[in-house]
């Protein structure tokens, strides 16, 4: 089993001006920053084996500033990034939401569907279940990212999962438990 602590990127440049990010490369906010050092704080007493980040810039510094000073390895990986909204990229925020029932499996024009996000995600899951059974991890990622750990670790549906609310908390910390059956049934699923 692999204990897995999620949390979403602080507050980007992207987010106080009401765009959606996607794969855009944008940088955390000076709020965002001071949220990364106290979401650092809440996670002082866990012991982790590692951080693991999407590669977006948003998500790097997250990483960097709330567990600097903790010897840790901070693994950026591509595949816990953001949807690719494609030509959506950067569009208002609630103008993209309003696509998420749609893209499902059907991708975002030029972009990714969650169906393919749920995908790498679970790649990485199955790879860090290989490495880290037994350990606890840390993934600093985006909406997308936690939509499809709900996916792999708490057995929803892709549709439930997009049609419930975004839970946004104060502490901004979610825990999962990822067992191999999980990934295994899942897997059988798909393919039948």
């Amino acid at each position: 089993m692999l204990t897995l602590f999620y949390s979403p990127h602080m507050t980007s440049v992207d987010n106080e001006a009401g765009r959606a990010s996607g794969h855009a490369d944008v940088p955390l906010s000076e709020p965002g920053r001071l949220q990364a050092r106290q979401l650092g704080q809440h996670y002082a007493t866990e012991a982790l084996a590692a951080i693991f980040c999407s590669d977006l810039q948003r998500a790097t510094t997250t990483a960097q500033i709330a567990f600097s000073g903790r010897d840790l390895p901070l693994v950026p990986d591509a595949r816990l990034r953001e949807y690719d909204y494609g030509d959506m990229t950067q569009y208002p925020i609630a103008q993209v939401e309003e696509e998420f029932p749609r893209r499902i499996t059907e991708p975002f024009p030029h972009g990714e569907s969650l169906h393919m996000v749920s995908q790498r995600v679970g790649a990485f899951l199955c790879a860090a279940l290989h490495e880290y059974d037994g350990k606890t991890i840390v993934v600093i990622g985006h909406r997308a990212t936690r939509y499809a750990l709900e996916y792999w670790c708490d057995n929803a549906s892709l549709e439930k999962i997009v049609n419930t609310p975004w839970e946004w908390r104060e502490i901004p910390i979610w825990r999962y438990e990822l067992h191999a059956h999980n990934l295994e049934v899942r897997k059988r699923c798909e393919s039948g």
